[in-house]
């Protein structure tokens, strides 16, 4: 494994894109559907990856970080926008890290002006949003990438993981407790357990999100065609 100095760097010469932060569906001017991400995940892996010498694209819905050399910052709001940046970021990518908690639903319509309150019952019609683990499935370069996908999950943690990891055809995927105190969504600390197809790869103890990331980071460079497998 490559290294300058003391640190190692598993994904030296990788184009790895990132996604971050809680997509927003706008239900009117002022007001709209969203969750409890904060984007810190996703930036600490902008972060790993780029300490890992990899070429990083950012995609975010949540506030960016500082500007920093090597790395580039695209916000977005909606899980529409989101897939599209996406899929334009994917052209040249090795490495897609999939931590944006996108919505699930959007509102059928958006009104033009603010909703005023009354005291009637306000019904909202949902429908789904783009699925973008699923459409990059199609997507020309996905042969020569490594997907990794986060399920944030309260129950039947493995299984519902291990589902998701078939059905958007993963490489890896990253499993939160967010029903956990002190991890997940918001918080500055993490645990996480890696699952690819034959199961459970590697765990990760709570701590610093960072340090999170930064093995994380050390496994996919160990997965990406042509690197050396660590013992």
């Amino acid at each position: 494994m490559a290294s300058t100095g003391s640190r190692p760097l598993p994904l030296r010469g990788a184009r790895v894109v990132v996604t971050a932060g809680g997509t927003r569906e706008p239900i009117d001017p002022v007001r709209f559907l969203g969750n409890r991400s904060s984007g810190k995940m996703g930036n600490a892996l902008a972060a790993a990856s780029r300490e890992a010498g990899a070429e990083v694209e950012l995609i975010t819905a949540a506030p960016p970080p500082p500007a920093a050399t090597g790395m580039s910052v695209s916000e977005v709001e909606t899980a529409g926008e989101m897939q599209r940046a996406v899929w334009t970021a994917l052209g040249r990518a090795d490495v897609l890290l999939m931590a944006a908690a996108v919505a699930d639903y959007r509102p059928r319509a958006v009104s033009a002006r603010k909703l005023k309150k009354t005291a009637r019952e306000l019904t909202l019609e949902l429908v789904p949003t783009v699925d973008i683990l699923e459409s990059v499935r199609t997507h020309p370069r996905r042969a020569r990438m490594l997907v990794v996908g986060f399920a944030a999950e309260t129950d039947d943690l493995l299984a519902n993981a291990a589902d998701k990891l078939r059905r958007k055809g993963l490489d890896l995927i990253v499993l939160n407790d967010v029903g956990a105190p002190g991890v997940g969504m918001g918080a500055d600390d993490n645990a996480v357990t890696v699952l690819d197809r034959d199961g459970v790869v590697l765990t990760v103890e709570r701590m610093p999100k960072l340090e999170v990331a930064r093995r994380l980071v050390a496994l996919i460079g160990d997965r990406l065609p042509g690197r050396e497998v660590s013992a």
